[in-house]
C-alpha cells in the first residue's frame, strides 16, 4: 500500500522535470508548424481566401515536382557515397589498436568541429577551376583545360558527403562494435571465405547501424541549405533554396508554407521507410 503514493510522487516529479522541455517543444516547434499549416491553406498571398490552391499548384507544376525529385535524389546519392566510404572506415576502426582508433575517430569527428560555412568555402576552393583538383590534374598532364567541378551535381554530392560523413560512420562504428569477433573466427573455421563471412554475418548484424546512418545522413543532406546553395550556385535549385526564394524574395508565404509542409511529409515518408527497414533488420539480425 505504501508503494503507490511513492510511485505517484516519482511520476509527478518526472512530469515536473519534463514540463519545461514540453513547453519549449510546443512554443518553438508545434506552434510554428501549425502556423505554417494555417498559411498554406490560403489561396492568396494576403491570406484572405481559404483553399488548397497552393498544394494543387505545387503538385501540378512540373518545375516544382522536378525540384522535389532532384532534392530527394541528391539525398540518396549523398547517402550512398557516405555508406560506401563510411563502412570501410568503421570496419577498420574495429580492427586497429587504441592509438589508431583515436586518430580515426578524430578524423571522423573533424567535420563536426568546423563550421559548415568554413567547410563549404573550403570545398569551393578545392573544386574551383583554379582549385587543388584541377591544378593537380593539369600539373600531371592528365587534363589540358580545367574540369567544371563547382556548381555541378558531382560537386554538391562530394561536398555534402564530406560534411555528413560522421552521421554515417559513427552509427556504423557502434553497430560493428557490438558484433562478437569470435563469429568471424567461427565462420572461417567452417570454411567460409572473407567475402562470404562479410555478406552472411557482418553485414546482416550491422544493418541496424546502416539504417540509422542512412536515416541521419539522408535527412541532413536534403536540408543542408548552405552547402547546397554555395556549391550548387544559381545553376542548381533544391527544396531549401526554393523555399527561401518563395518566402524571402517573392514574399509568397502561403506557397512557401505549402512547400514546407510537402517537403516535411516527403522527408517523413523516407524516414518512415528507413525506420521500417531498421525494424526488419533487427529481426533479421536477431534471427
Amino acid at each position: 500500500m505504501g508503494t503507490a503514493p511513492a510511485s505517484r510522487d516519482v511520476t509527478s516529479y518526472g512530469m515536473g522535470l519534463a514540463a519545461p522541455l514540453a513547453l519549449f517543444f510546443l512554443v518553438f516547434f508545434v506552434a510554428p508548424l501549425l502556423q505554417l499549416l494555417w498559411l498554406s491553406l490560403h489561396n492568396d498571398t494576403a491570406a484572405l481566401h481559404w483553399g488548397l490552391g497552393q498544394y494543387l499548384h505545387f503538385l501540378t507544376d512540373p518545375f516544382s515536382l522536378s525540384v522535389l525529385g532532384s532534392t530527394l535524389l541528391l539525398g540518396a546519392e549523398v547517402t550512398l557515397v557516405c555508406l560506401v566510404l563510411g563502412f570501410p572506415i568503421a570496419w577498420l576502426y574495429q580492427r586497429v589498436g587504441p592509438r589508431l582508433q583515436t586518430i580515426i575517430i578524430l578524423i571522423v569527428l573533424l567535420p563536426l568541429l568546423t563550421s559548415v560555412v568554413v567547410r563549404t568555402f573550403a570545398w569551393i576552393v578545392i573544386l574551383g577551376r583554379q582549385g587543388i583538383i584541377n591544378a593537380t590534374l593539369q600539373s600531371l598532364g592528365i587534363i589540358d583545360t580545367p574540369l567544371k567541378l563547382l556548381y555541378t551535381q558531382f560537386g554538391v554530392v562530394i561536398a555534402l558527403a564530406q560534411v555528413q560523413m560522421p552521421l554515417m560512420t559513427l552509427p556504423l562504428i557502434t553497430a560493428l562494435g557490438r558484433i562478437d569477433p569470435n563469429l568471424d573466427d567461427a565462420s572461417c573455421s567452417l570454411g567460409a571465405g572473407s567475402w562470404r563471412t562479410f555478406f552472411r554475418i557482418v553485414l546482416p548484424l550491422s544493418l541496424p547501424g546502416v539504417i540509422a546512418g542512412c536515416t541521419l545522413t539522408y535527412a541532413a543532406a536534403i536540408t543542408a541549405f548552405i552547402t547546397q546553395s554555395l556549391i550548387g550556385g544559381g545553376q542548381m535549385l533544391f527544396m531549401p533554396m526554393y523555399l527561401y526564394q518563395q518566402a524571402s524574395t517573392l514574399q509568397n508565404w502561403p506557397f512557401a508554407s505549402a512547400i514546407s509542409i510537402i517537403f516535411l511529409l516527403a522527408v517523413l515518408a523516407v524516414v518512415s521507410v528507413f525506420t521500417t527497414l531498421g525494424r526488419m533488420s533487427r529481426g533479421y539480425g536477431g534471427a
